[in-house]
């Protein structure tokens, strides 16, 4: 059984910082591309970044681009993202989700869009990130 936990969510202002991290069992953690998406109330799941295997091509939402970054300890099962200079805009709760079907890369390298959520399965149940003005 696959089980997703993020952490790392909190209180921030704005300009501050803050690394989410989702640790995965269940499945060979190494042998699969990452993302993190977010959800903000009210609103859609939105694809924040997604990283490839063996630390391989990321992908980043034009939004976060330049102050996010993903990245994965496959010896620890662990997804990160560090998030640099947060803004209100980025308040949502932060889901992890695994690539579907085995894939190793990141959707576009098969034809696909990253940030298209049927794109990923396993979703973990997020981390509220707030931050204040």
């Amino acid at each position: 059984q696959v089980q997703l936990v993020e952490s790392g969510g909190d209180l921030v202002q704005a300009g501050g910082s803050l690394r989410l991290s989702c640790t995965a069992s269940g499945l060979a953690f190494g042998e699969h591309a990452w993302a993190w998406f977010r959800q903000a109330p009210g609103k859609e799941y939105k694809g924040v970044s997604c990283i490839s295997w063996r630390r391989g091509e990321s992908y980043y939402s034009d939004s976060v681009k330049g102050r996010f970054t993903i990245s994965r300890d496959d010896d620890k099962n662990t997804l990160y993202l560090q998030m640099n200079r947060l803004s209100p805009e980025d308040t949502a709760v932060y889901h992890c989700a695994v690539v579907r079907s085995g894939r190793l890369y990141c959707p576009p390298v098969y034809g696909d869009r990253w940030e298209d959520v049927s794109q990923y399965e396993n979703w973990g149940p997020g981390t509220q990130v707030t931050v204040s003005p």
